[in-house]
């Protein structure tokens, strides 16, 4: 039982750890008022297996994360039975 506490509690900390380090959405409005303040690092897109489009944001997040973004904007979506989306990816300039 003290086992199964302390697994439940890593995976907790872990998920909260994980959402800090996501990267964050952003809209074409907050670049827009900040121009000097981001650096667009390249695109990512989703594989088009994601059934919602939650999961797709998830996933856009997660493919930002790898290419070391900290932020995202999403540039457009569709919904072909399954959800895909491309967003451009930013982090802060130095």
């Amino acid at each position: 039982m003290k086992s199964l506490k302390m697994i439940v509690a890593a995976l907790v900390v872990g998920s909260v750890s994980f959402s800090t380090l996501a990267a964050t959405l952003l809209t074409k409005e907050d670049l827009d008022k900040n121009p000097g303040k981001y650096e667009k690092l390249g695109t990512v897109t989703t594989t088009a297996q994601t059934t919602s489009p939650m999961d797709a944001k998830e996933e856009l997040s997660k493919l930002a994360d790898e290419k070391g973004g900290q932020y995202y904007v999403i540039l457009a979506g569709r919904e072909h039975g399954k959800f895909s989306a491309i967003a451009e990816v930013y982090k802060d300039k130095q």
